[in-house]
């Protein structure tokens, strides 16, 4: 099924059409190449001559060498521009004879950039540039305006371009050079401006100092004031207690009252005894009923001096600035997702009066600990972040700006990541696939189940007891290593659908298996829903599948879980993620909405592992897309 991806951890199943994007230094916008990449573009000859020009003045001490002399070589004094060669006045003389087609070639001074003197077309290599698409605003050859991309654009020849750009180039320059002196007061206008800034921010630092301190010795004075009240009821209680114990003390033999009755006792004298003892007695009785209802003489729960401080830190997190006039943004919670990338979406009421936003986001660890905040300038009201680390939180928060002023920042919006990187791939539409049955687009992202006038034809083999048999569709792209993720949608009006991974060779004996009709008794799939269920549960099978269906999600029986159908019957989540841990042999099923594992267990990894999906009936399937800049744009364009 194809061969290893070096260090990847994955195999090709069949080829896929892969475009390539670069990175736009300008717009920071992913701009696609096409097939071809790099190699479709011009290269830029003007900007290399004006670099070549530069370099030959940094390194004019340093001499180029003749290309053709024998050792030692002599320093250059001309190039060739038709050879690509430099040369010294004997091997040119040599090269270049008189009276040859040699003796009519360029030369320049000695150089290294020896660029061609024809542009020609990327995508017709033999053809020259000699027209100009103004259109797309570049150079074209006559197959281009013929049958290419340019057949329906209006273009110019080359001559009347060159013409037309150079003289708007040359009147802007010469519209610049004119306003010099504008220029220069502009720049001591933004000189005085930045020094004015900098004067400004130093004392707006000093007066947001002054505003935090007058909190903190705010606090300070509630903190001493709470503290104080705390230890006033710790003391009173204590003393109540100790109170309490040195009466109880006095009820032991020898000790205290007791003690003090006992002695009592030995007297003789009657009356003397009479006196004493009726006071004593009362006091006796007391303790002895206080001791049969045994009281404490103060609470131990401090529970009426806890600290409600959570309106107050609130308050303190929408701590600002005074009202800008600019509204709060909102981030739409039901727009922004994470996948591969996060996609944050936020709404502003007043769009039109922020210049930019402000986008902030901080990974939260396990421990509730804050790292600092990451900044993003935004034109949009939406924005692409990628390089966030797997199996994490992240929050993420937006602010408005107009000109030099800010508003509040937007509520938090938390988001967990994929608990591993995002796995590419496409259906295949080879191994195993049945057009019969399925239907894939053309992208090789969706399929559907066609459960209709072909079912209806093989009818009269479905007997009492029997059900045909699912249909298996693959990912074209195996797993040999490694920790991956991917996720899905399952179409809500889908009867039965089944998802997983399987192992290369469970795949070859499902796919080779009759396609007519099974016993329902047949463990075709994990063993789950089959009759197998309640007495094999193989821990160490090449495979695993869950059931979906009827917009349910159902979690296989197991020995360790409740088998109970109300514990096993789970809504359908809106998208579906797979983890699969390939060294671990451990495989996840995921809602995608709150990244939370529904289902976990091990599975057999000794072969290579594919995504594995298999319908019956009427259902659908699409893969999530992952999330690029291209994305963004087309949601944009929605």
């Amino acid at each position: 099924m194809g061969e290893d991806a070096a260090g990847t951890g994955w195999k090709r199943n069949s080829l896929t059409p892969r475009t390539t994007t670069f990175p736009c230094p300008g717009c920071e916008h992913d701009v696609d190449l096409g097939e071809r990449g790099i190699n479709g573009l011009f290269r830029n000859f003007t900007l290399e001559t004006i670099v070549e020009r530069y370099r030959q003045a940094a390194r004019a001490a340093t001499a180029i060498m003749c290309d053709l002399c024998k050792p030692p070589p002599q320093e250059s004094t001309k190039s060739c521009m038709d050879c690509s060669a430099s040369y010294c006045n004997e091997c040119f003389k040599i090269y270049h004879p008189w009276g040859t087609v040699k003796a009519q070639h360029e030369y320049v001074g000695p150089t290294t950039n020896f660029r061609p003197k024809i542009l020609m077309c990327p995508e017709h290599e033999t053809e020259r540039i000699n027209m100009y698409c103004e259109l797309c605003r570049r150079p074209v050859c006559h197959l281009c305006k013929l049958g290419g991309n340019h057949s329906n654009h209006r273009v110019t020849t080359m001559s009347s371009a060159y013409k037309t750009l150079k003289e708007k180039l040359s009147k802007d320059i010469d519209y610049l050079i004119g306003k010099e002196s504008q220029v220069k007061s502009q720049i001591s206008e933004l000189n005085l401006l930045m020094k004015e800034t900098e004067c400004n921010g130093e004392r707006a630092k000093e007066e947001a100092i002054t505003h935090f301190e007058k909190l903190f010795e705010t606090l300070e004075e509630r903190k001493s004031s709470v503290l104080k009240a705390i230890d006033a009821s710790k003391k009173l209680r204590l003393d109540k207690f100790q109170t309490q114990m040195e009466e109880y003390q006095g009820l032991l033999e020898n000790n205290g009252l007791v003690g003090y009755a006992q002695e009592v006792l030995k007297e003789t004298d009657q009356s003397c005894f009479v006196q004493t003892a009726k006071q004593l007695h009362l006091r006796i009785q007391k303790a002895t009923e206080s001791l049969k209802s045994f009281r404490p003489a103060a609470q131990t729960s401090f529970e009426d001096y806890v600290v409600n401080t959570s309106k107050q830190t609130e308050l303190l997190g929408e701590l600002s600035f005074f009202s800008s006039g600019i509204d709060v943004p909102e981030i739409n919670e039901e727009q922004s997702k994470i996948y591969n990338n996060a996609l944050i979406n936020w709404h502003h009421p007043e769009k039109d009066k922020a210049d930019s936003y402000v986008l902030e986001y901080r990974k939260i660890n396990r421990d509730e600990e804050m790292l600092s905040w990451n900044e993003i300038e935004v034109c949009g009201t939406s924005k692409v972040i990628s390089d966030l680390e797997s199996n994490c939180n992240y929050a993420f928060r937006v602010r408005a700006y107009k000109g030099s002023v800010c508003s509040p920042c937007s509520r938090e919006l938390i988001l967990h990541t994929p608990p591993a990187p995002v796995f590419s791939f496409l259906f295949d539409e080879k191994c195993g696939y049945n057009n019969e049955h399925l239907l894939l687009n053309l992208k090789r992202d969706r399929v559907e189940s066609r459960a209709g006038f072909n079912l209806l034809l093989a009818a009269e083999r479905i007997q009492v007891g029997y059900y045909t048999s699912l249909d298996y569709i693959i990912g074209d792209v195996g797993i040999t290593k490694g920790k991956h993720f991917w996720a899905f949608r399952v179409e809500p009006y889908s009867y039965l659908v089944k998802v997983g991974v399987a192992s290369s060779d469970k795949l070859q004996e499902w796919l080779r298996s009759p396609r007519d009709a099974v016993s329902p008794r047949y463990e075709q799939d994990s063993g789950h829903d089959s009759g197998s269920e309640d007495t094999c549960f193989d821990s160490s099978q090449p495979f695993t599948l869950v059931t979906i269906g009827m917009k349910k999600f159902f979690i296989p029986k197991s020995p360790t879980s409740s088998n109970e159908p109300e514990n096993r019957v789970l809504p359908m989540p809106t998208s579906i993620g797979v983890f699969l841990d390939y060294d671990k042999g451990k495989v996840g099923f995921y809602d995608m909405d709150h990244m939370k594992c529904l289902y976990e267990r091990q599975v057999d990894c000794s072969h290579t592992m594919y995504p594995a999906f298999a319908l019956m009936g009427s259902g659908g399937i699409q893969l999530e897309e992952p999330i690029s800049a291209k994305y963004l744009e087309y949601q944009e364009t929605m």
